[in-house]
């Protein structure tokens, strides 16, 4: 990866997932940087979500476990990065409740052999290669725990409490990046960012499993009454203020990142049907949230999340451009232009361009 100098050599870790493919789009589509994408290509990541820009002479990729050490060794080694990026992670809860094993692996021990393979890339750069380095970890707002009963937001200083074994993981993760920081004086940022939305997420989260599930007349499940809050930031928005806390951001310091846009669970769903009924009208005439079945409630389920983004407004400049009315509009847009993409992650044919694969400046 031959750059200019004032280009950063950028790896990122899950990077065909959801939000890293976003980040990824944006910073190859509006700076000149480069980006080495490190992905296991596990179900949810998918190398499509990054079509239009895996031509670019400036992406690269390397379909590699963030286990596997002395994968990772040869990479520092041979791409020579400047800034870390590190979004791989099991991200779905109720998959963490299932089958937690593959949580603590990945979200833990990945973590942690990722930041050793850049600990030692670190100490051997020169000195002023060593003050221009930055590791940044992506983490969730669920670390926190549930805000049931309270009006307070999440702030960078609210003490951990996490309830399921993905948000234990996380917070797990966080802690061994703060660690690294004041024990080695790895060069470390944090952020923790409230629930995205967007293009090309995976159809098992809230918003596309119930676009999609209406097209197909099938019931739109709700845990509960689905008066569970959670506030809502589209991805890119998200990928927008990851870049700025690279370029921008203080080393040491975490930035909480929210949409500012707190919704109920039913009301999010709610919406979904009531943009569905006009822009794609069902059949039979009926509203499509007659499709709404409420289910028994998941276990450990927090009542709300919230979060406070003073910080990075005042310090970084950055705030949500979308709003979750003109966000969730062009997510289910998005959705209804891309069917056939659904379709391939629906029937698992997207997963056919997976293990071996590694892209060199196409």
């Amino acid at each position: 990866m031959e750059l200019n100098k004032e280009q950063l050599k950028i790896l990122v870790t899950g990077g065909a997932g959801f939000i890293g493919s976003a980040v990824i789009r944006y910073i190859i589509q509006n700076t000149q940087h480069g980006v080495l994408n490190v992905d296991k290509l596990t179900y949810a990541g998918n190398l499509e979500s990054l079509t239009d820009i895996k031509q670019s002479t400036r992406y690269y990729f390397e379909c590699v476990d963030i286990c596997n050490r002395s994968a990772l060794d040869r990479i520092f080694n041979q791409y020579q990065p400047n800034v870390i990026m590190h979004l791989a992670a099991e991200s779905h809860v109720d998959r963490s409740i299932d089958t937690p094993a593959d949580f603590m692996q990945t979200n833990i021990i990945g973590t942690y052999t990722l930041l050793e393979a850049a600990r030692k890339y670190w100490l051997n750069l020169t000195e002023d290669k060593k003050q221009h380095f930055k590791f940044h970890h992506i983490s969730t707002d669920e670390v926190y725990g549930d805000l049931h009963g309270t009006s307070k937001l999440f702030t960078e200083t609210t003490p951990y409490a996490p309830s399921s074994p993905y948000s234990a993981s996380k917070a797990s993760s966080d802690h061994l990046v703060r660690a690294w920081q004041r024990t080695y004086g790895l060069p470390t940022i944090v952020t923790n960012c409230s629930n995205n939305y967007g293009c090309y997420q995976f159809p098992e989260k809230l918003i596309p499993l119930m676009i999609l599930n209406a097209l197909e007349e099938k019931p739109l499940p709700i845990y509960g009454k689905g008066e569970q809050i959670r506030d809502w930031l589209f991805v890119e928005d998200h990928a927008r203020a990851l870049y700025q806390v690279i370029t921008q951001g203080k080393v040491g310091e975490t930035y909480n990142i929210g949409g500012y846009s707190e919704k109920k669970n039913i009301d999010v769903v709610l919406m979904i049907c009531q943009i569905l009924d006009q822009l794609l009208p069902r059949k039979n005439g009926q509203p499509y949230h007659n499709l709404i079945a409420h289910v028994e409630d998941r276990p450990g389920h927090d009542k709300r999340y919230a979060i406070d983004a003073a910080k990075i407004t005042k310090e970084l400049g950055w705030k949500p451009q979308e709003t979750f009315e003109t966000g969730i509009y062009k997510t289910i847009q998005w959705y209804l232009n891309h069917l056939d993409w659904c379709k391939r992650i629906q029937d698992g044919s997207y997963q056919r361009e997976r293990l071996g694969l590694t892209y060199h400046g196409n």
